[in-house]
């Protein structure tokens, strides 16, 4: 949760703690009790909304038959993960994925020379993988650059915490090697960026999503066209060794925007990322 959403939190149960310490003015009775229930469903409320926005306003829009407009002529399905529009009787769905690469723990611990290998047979491997793709879709990827200082900063808070462990785990007898060469390698990950950006490499953030588009005679068909994309999507790019999650909510709402602003920084942009798995 971003600083909004934990200022909007702590502001909305401050006015329930207030709700609470007027309970004692209804006395006792029917009333007074009624208030209690009303003051702690408004609490689950709150905090299933602040923690699970996308299950709980995709259930809600379910059942109530509800409809949002990002923009003129498009709107959000009740299903929350699709964007559909109408042009002259046909109907265009828009779906998006989430399609960012594997992080690999000690990718770091790889020579130069098979780092080289991996990107002379990525073009190659980019074209296996879209050969058999009927349709089209776009890879987008949004990169900025970080802040040096404070990247180094959080990598130097990192390397002493594992340092830490590392003390710990060799002064308790019954920690295992396993666990000992684990933490060495975390620390020599961690090492290795440090010693990169002192090199004056500037650190770098990404984020990429995938975003298709299918068509039908009604809403209906072209939402079944859009899954059967979004599933050959999953299946094609599984080999490129990315996390494919079709994204739904506030989520899909936000890449929508970015076809008409991006963010002007990582953390606003990540900001609207942080509540969905």
């Amino acid at each position: 949760m971003d600083e909004e959403g934990i200022m909007y939190l702590a502001f909305c149960l401050l006015i329930l703690l207030v709700m609470f310490a007027a309970l004692h003015s209804l006395g006792a009775g029917i009333f007074s009790i009624l208030a209690i229930i009303i003051i702690l469903g408004g609490i689950v409320l709150i905090l299933m909304l602040n923690f699970a926005d996308s299950a709980v306003v995709s259930a809600v829009s379910g059942m109530l038959n509800m409809t949002f407009r990002p923009a003129e002529g498009y709107k959000i399905v009740k299903s929350q993960d699709a964007i559909v529009k109408e042009v002259n009787g046909i109907f265009y769905a828009t779906g998006y994925m989430s399609a960012n690469l594997f992080g690999y723990t000690f990718k770091e611990e790889t020579g130069e020379s098979e780092i080289d290998e991996k990107m002379a047979a990525a073009p190659e491997k980019w074209e296996r993988a879209i050969m058999n793709v009927g349709f089209p879709f776009k890879y987008h990827v949004l990169s900025m650059g970080l802040d040096v200082q404070k990247v180094r900063d959080e990598l130097e808070g990192k390397r002493s915490y594992q340092e830490y462990q590392m003390n710990r785990a060799l002064q308790n007898q019954g920690a295992n090697d396993v666990t000992i060469t684990n933490i060495q390698r975390e620390i020599n990950v961690i090492q290795r960026k440090i010693d990169r950006i002192s090199g004056g490499e500037k650190p770098i953030a990404t984020i990429m999503y995938v975003e298709t588009v299918a068509t039908g005679i009604s809403e209906k068909a072209a939402l079944d066209s859009l899954a059967q994309q979004v599933k050959a999507l999953q299946i094609s790019l599984s080999s490129l060794d990315v996390d494919l999650v079709r994204i739904a909510g506030r989520e899909m709402y936000t890449l929508f925007n970015f076809n008409f602003a991006l963010p002007l920084t990582m953390d606003e942009a990540a900001s609207n990322f942080d509540q969905q798995s």
